[in-house]
């Protein structure tokens, strides 16, 4: 008998869609967590089975280990594994409650001395992390770490006493930002779609998009990705493009592009699905399990900007 809570299949599919093949890679290669998530964002699945898997992950400080972030590995809490696990919880409408305050409390008690969060926290030396993550005694506050928490939260609207300093943080990071490296960029767009001082946010993403244009950040034609220079410290070929600034049409990137490079951007994006039915990893390769592991989240994440974009993926 199937779970209660689990997805309801169709008598019969289309063979050979986009979203058939990447069911067949999910059930393949994912871990439990993608797959349960795989089933409530495209098959009708609960919400319930996937909190279930989540659960696996958390420790008794409120924070999440065991390699949910695949490039960090071992059981310690780290602030991206849980910036990861609220990313789930808000997939299925579970980011609030008792879990979240959980969640809160274990980001005060990592925060640096501005309220902020680090990437990754000492307790990661030991145990097996990739190479371009550094792990340090002392590590600074980071946007990349702070700034899609902080929008997650504010998103859903959870009121806490971190969210204060931390929210002050990222405001000050993202005048601040240059822009040099497209995660950041990144970054302070989740932070900027969900930060309540709306026309702030307005302001300081058209700033940043006038950059990423100026600095060439954005793959704009993917048949010349010559043209586009990757950052420092990235993998050959690791360019981004509009669609990873602007993964829904309602982010403040959207902006960013005119309808003729995002569709561009998006017929890439639809490109890549490899044969297997999953997308690739764009990023630096440094052993086998993490970029297995991470693949089932780029094809989710793949198939929900595909959908809200309006392309047919089933």
């Amino acid at each position: 008998m199937a779970e209660s809570g689990g997805p309801s299949l169709p008598d019969a599919r289309p063979a050979h869609t986009p979203l058939l093949r990447a069911e067949r890679f999910v059930w393949l290669t994912a871990r439990v967590l993608e797959q349960r998530l795989f089933a409530h964002r495209f098959l009708n699945g609960g919400a319930d089975p996937v909190e279930r898997a989540l659960d696996a992950y958390r420790n008794e400080d409120g924070g999440y280990g065991h390699a949910l972030e695949p490039d960090l590995r071992g059981p310690v809490s780290q602030p991206l594994h849980t910036a990861r696990a609220l990313h789930v919880l808000d997939a299925v409408g579970r980011c609030c409650g008792q879990r979240v305050e959980r969640v809160c409390r274990y980001l005060t008690s990592v925060s640096t001395a501005d309220g902020a969060l680090p990437a990754v926290c000492p307790s990661q030396r030991g145990y097996p992390v990739a190479p371009f993550v550094p792990v340090v005694d002392d590590p600074p506050s980071e946007l990349l770490a702070t700034g899609p928490v902080v929008g997650l939260l504010h998103r859903n609207e959870v009121w806490h006493a971190w969210l204060f300093r931390a929210t002050d943080f990222c405001w000050q990071a993202v005048d601040a930002l240059e822009v040099s490296h497209p995660y950041e960029v990144e970054a302070a767009v989740a932070f900027l779609d969900a930060a309540p001082d709306r026309a702030r946010a307005e302001a300081a993403a058209d700033r940043l998009g006038r950059l990423v244009r100026e600095r060439r950040l954005a793959a704009l034609d993917p048949d010349q990705l010559d043209a586009y220079p990757v950052a420092p410290g990235y993998a050959p070929g690791e360019h981004h493009f509009p669609h990873d600034f602007a993964r829904t049409p309602d982010s403040l990137a959207r902006a960013w592009f005119t309808d003729e490079e995002m569709a561009r951007s998006l017929d890439f994006l639809a490109a890549e699905q490899d044969e297997d039915g999953g997308w690739p990893v764009r990023w630096r390769r440094w052993a086998p399990a993490p970029a297995l592991e991470a693949r089932a989240g780029v094809t989710i994440e793949a198939l929900r900007t595909l959908r809200a974009y309006g392309r047919y993926v089933g």
